[in-house]
């Protein structure tokens, strides 16, 4: 069969991987892609988001499968505009999208349902979120409505600091029109776990756990970015807390989207917090996190392609996933000064290192060809992720690894998975 991965990614990158393992495929297509990816899969310079030019292109080359992977597209309706064409298409419809689209929809959604997460409010202007600050308690989190790549979110350790939020959010727009409305939530404290999820509208399938590292510097210091490590699993996910979850999250996020009319169909990225007084979520993503997908579809024994279809087939209940009795870690190795203020452009060396390592991989997310040259072209620009017998072997693997590969600029955190130690 035919497969078409839209995206241009780390994530997209992982996908394409676990693509190109399934023996039922037998061409895969990429749009648009990045150097990493051309290696597995044929480029095709089409945008994301140009749903017209990425139809035309899939009923030309009769595509059989096309997996919709960033938040935008999906959340602007790319698998209704493939279904609308008679082509079948893995991810949300831009209905079901919005449980990411919105943070406002998911609160809302959460409050509804019972399903356990932080008090909140919603706000529609400046003034009156500035109001409902002067007698809230600190650390307060403020979150923008909308998409923002993953750093719409500010903690806030004073009201001054809160203030300058909204400010920011709200009235200097930071973050566009993601910040047309915003959600002001308690702050909650404990271990954070990321658990990915196959959906097919009413059965739910949860993945390994795995835990992101948001922060751009060491110790959990500087912006919220995209991402700048993982590791999979988690130590602090035990069977007492999966059970919880199943029976308190995950299942009735699926049942109260169908009760919504919004049947959700894809992936479902369930961020949670461990708090004292159980599991609660802190957000949803409506696909394949990243850097998650890099650590945790690594690792996945079953054929993806047989999943997804399943998922569109609401043939969920038929299929067991299988994961490897391993680890993983992923170091994102980033341009220095990102995500604010970083140059590009510049040659990467030491890729050809991996090449014949079963247990390391390297996936591209800002990268590009120049000439007969591979260049960096974003913030985040790889994940160098690594497989051990357990996670600490993994992650002196993973950081062995990042020593490989180099490149002007070339920044990464050195702490990440350093909370494998404490468990």
């Amino acid at each position: 069969m035919k497969v078409l991965v839209v995206g241009s990614g780390g994530r997209e990158h992982a996908i394409v991987r676990s693509v190109s393992l399934s023996s039922r495929v037998d061409k895969i297509y990429c749009a648009p892609g990045n150097a990493g990816i051309a290696e597995l899969a044929e480029c095709v310079n089409i945008g994301v988001m140009d749903f017209d030019a990425l139809t035309d292109f899939a009923l030309k080359e009769k595509i059989d499968l096309t997996i919709v992977a960033p938040d935008d597209p999906l959340v602007a309706g790319a698998v209704d505009a493939f279904e609308k064409k008679g082509l079948r298409a893995f991810g949300p419809r831009a209905n079901a999208a919005i449980l990411e689209g919105s943070k406002a929809f998911s609160k809302d959604l959460m409050k509804k349902y019972n399903i356990p997460t932080a008090a909140y409010e919603n706000f529609d202007n400046a003034d009156d979120a500035l109001k409902y600050l002067e007698g809230a308690k600190m650390p307060i989190v403020l979150k923008a409505d909308g998409l923002a790549l993953g750093k719409g979110v500010l903690i806030c350790n004073t009201l001054e600091e809160a203030k300058e939020g909204v400010k920011s959010i709200m009235l200097d727009k930071q973050f566009g029109s993601a910040g047309n409305r915003m959600v002001i939530e308690e702050f909650m404290t404990g271990r954070e776990v990321s658990v990915l999820s196959f959906v097919d509208g009413k059965t739910i399938r949860p993945m390994t756990s795995a835990q992101d590292h948001k922060r751009a510097l060491d110790g959990d210091k500087g912006l919220n970015t995209g991402g700048m490590g993982t590791f999979s699993p988690s130590p602090f996910y035990t069977k007492e807390i999966d059970d919880f979850c199943m029976k308190n999250i995950y299942q009735p996020t699926v049942d109260a989207m169908a009760a919504e009319g919004r049947e959700f169909k894809g992936v479902i990225f369930f961020g949670l917090m461990l708090t004292k007084d159980g599991p609660k979520v802190l957000e949803y993503n409506a696909r394949f996190g990243d850097p998650e997908a890099q650590v945790v579809l690594p690792r996945m024994n079953n054929d993806i392609i047989d999943v997804m279809e399943a998922c569109i087939d609401g043939t969920l209940d038929r299929v067991e996933l299988d994961f490897k009795d391993n680890a993983a870690v992923c170091v994102v190795l980033a341009s220095k000064g990102y995500p604010v203020k970083y140059e590009k452009g510049f040659e990467i060396h030491g890729l050809e290192a991996f090449k014949g390592r079963d247990e390391y991989f390297v996936f591209h997310a800002g990268t590009k060809f120049s000439d007969d040259r591979i260049v960096t072209n974003g913030g985040r620009v790889l994940g160098v992720t690594a497989m051990g017998a357990d996670l600490k072997q993994a992650r002196a693997n993973a950081y062995e690894a990042t020593g490989w590969i180099d490149f002007d600029n070339k920044y990464c955190r050195s702490d990440i998975g350093k909370a494998i130690d404490e468990a």
